[in-house]
């Protein structure tokens, strides 16, 4: 197996390996020489093409199980990954990517200028006059927004505008810079759900649970040359 043509799903005992590695495994068939490998190893993680970082539960048990995994080593390869290859995160993944959330308290890696908040829905009711319940659960339109040249993110490629993905989550994303955000949605108020920077593009719905438009959006992901 060449090194270069894997794709590494970061295991550090928080993410939703399963299911996200099943589905980028389904959406790598029929794109020859590359193979989806679910790892802790730094080293294997230095030699992908490319990365995915799932995240699942509260953030600050998944920035200390990153940072603690193989004495840091982990967290540096992922930081490396950050810097020069097509690397994706997932969910609580997405959010690690900020610099600081206010679960816990928990400083982020940096990695977009930007914070994670808690939703603030107290009072508020939905169109159907019941109340907006937290965490969000459940399917959600996501709109593209064009911030890369007066285009969608080519992450998007061939997906329908508005389409519907699966949500999760109790906090959510507030960018410093609009044009990090790759995709909008609402519940209450309108939020960013998806962010993008050169090589870096993460989601805070889950496309492992989003039908075919997940599928879509992992593939796209695969063939991206950012």
């Amino acid at each position: 197996m060449n090194p270069a043509s894997t794709v590494a799903v970061i295991d550090y005992g928080m993410g939703n390996l399963r299911s996200v590695s099943q589905a980028v495994q389904h959406a790598a068939q029929g794109l020859e020489g590359l193979k989806v490998v679910v790892t802790n190893d730094p080293e294997v993680v230095l030699a992908a093409e490319r990365v995915v970082l799932p995240g699942q539960g509260a953030m600050r048990d998944c920035m200390r199980e990153l940072r603690e995994a193989h004495g840091g080593g982990l967290l540096q390869a992922v930081l490396d990954a950050a810097s020069r290859k097509p690397l994706m995160g997932v969910c609580v993944g997405m959010q690690m990517l900020l610099e600081h959330s206010e679960e816990q308290d928990t400083p982020g890696l940096g990695l977009l200028p930007g914070r994670v908040v808690r939703f603030r829905l107290e009072g508020q009711t939905q169109p159907d006059g019941s109340r907006y319940k937290v965490p969000q659960m459940g399917w959600n339109r996501v709109h593209q927004p064009a911030n890369h040249g007066g285009q969608v993110h080519p992450v998007w490629a061939g997906i329908p505008q508005d389409s519907y993905f699966y949500f999760v989550h109790s906090y959510h994303a507030v960018v410093d810079n609009p044009q990090h955000s790759a995709g909008e949605t609402d519940y209450g108020s309108r939020f960013t759900c998806a962010v993008a920077r050169d090589n870096i593009f993460a989601t805070q719905f889950h496309p492992e649970k989003s039908a075919a438009h997940g599928l879509a959006l992992y593939r796209n992901f695969l063939t991206w040359r950012p």
